[in-house]
């Protein structure tokens, strides 16, 4: 694997393998020592245009654990703030000698140009590009999911016949999409469920149905019910009347909750706007996998990290 840009482009087999290697590293996280040598001597900057917690954490624990050493760049404080283009950035950790670089950035697409415009010559991880793409986002989602139905045998397995709600601002979603993508390759069936004006005016070529009644979607007894944080900051507008409506029309509050099936798993990307998009009491349920879903993207991106930088990596 040369990048990780996206998952619309990564096949059943790839993803299949990346998750079963990450089912090795999860092995790694219950040793006392949580390390292995494997990228030792390599180079890996976790270059982040956009504020980030979780992700950016777990990408630097997932590189330490790898004994690979890390350099976090950060737009704010560094020469971006003057002005200095993604190029120039790029450039300079060629000079640096980056083996790897994991990039989070407010444009869609900026992955995809760092990885082929040739200004680097350094594995690229696509950490959130816009509202394009999140991969490891959606990979380790997939992982939480094949580990809760299928435990210690979920190797080797995908998700063919699961059953996936994913609800609320998928407009501005970069993990809407990859999710939509990598489940149904998975073999996943996907339904979305948002207001009107939080659908992208085109999901005619997206594996997934779409709907605006979460009640009805709920009623299917899905197996996955995925709650989106509202993405106040990407809107320049009004989407809906305001939060009361919003979460009392597409919020998972303790009556809806009441309503799945006790076997329905609750996911949140993170972070959570308690109340609005899911309940206090919901978001702590034994079925709510969201301390699951962090503790997993460090496995997951160990695996990630792992395919892209050891051995040889061959040419695009």
């Amino acid at each position: 694997m040369r990048h990780l840009l996206d998952t619309r482009t990564l096949s059943r087999d790839d993803a299949i393998a990346l998750l079963d290697i990450a089912e090795d590293m999860a092995a790694v996280q219950d040793r006392e020592v949580k390390k292995l040598p494997t990228l030792r001597g390599k180079t890996v900057v976790n270059l982040f245009f956009e504020d980030s917690t979780r992700t950016r954490i777990s990408f630097e624990a997932a590189a330490k654990r790898l004994s690979a050493d890390v350099i976090n760049f950060s737009a704010k404080g560094s020469s971006v703030s003057k002005g200095e283009s993604l190029k120039d950035t790029a450039q300079t950790l060629q000079a640096m000698g980056a083996d790897g670089v994991v990039i989070r950035h407010p444009s869609s697409g900026a992955p995809q140009l760092l990885a082929t415009s040739g200004w680097i010559d350094a594995g690229v991880v696509n950490a959130g590009d816009g509202t394009h793409e999140h991969p490891t986002q959606a990979l380790l989602d997939a992982f939480t999911i094949r580990r809760r139905l299928h435990g210690t045998a979920s190797r080797g397995r995908d998700l063919d016949g699961v059953r996936g709600v994913i609800v609320g601002d998928i407009l501005h979603s970069r993990v809407a999409r990859s999710n939509v993508w990598l489940l149904a390759t998975l073999g996943a069936h996907v339904t979305l469920v948002a207001p009107p004006t939080l659908l992208p005016v085109s999901t005619a070529a997206w594996p997934a149905e779409i709907t605006y009644d979460l009640d009805a979607a709920l009623a299917q007894k899905p197996d996955v019910v995925m709650m989106l944080r509202v993405q106040a900051e990407r809107m320049q507008g009004a989407f809906f009347p305001n939060s009361r409506e919003y979460a009392r029309t597409w919020g998972l509050d303790d009556a809806r909750f009441a309503q799945v099936a006790d076997t329905t798993m609750v996911m949140h990307p993170g972070p959570m706007n308690r109340g609005l998009e899911i309940a206090a009491r919901v978001a702590d349920s034994p079925q709510s996998t969201v301390r699951e879903q962090v503790a997993n993207g460090v496995s997951v991106r160990m695996a990630a990290l792992y395919l892209l930088l050891s051995g040889e990596r061959s040419e695009a």
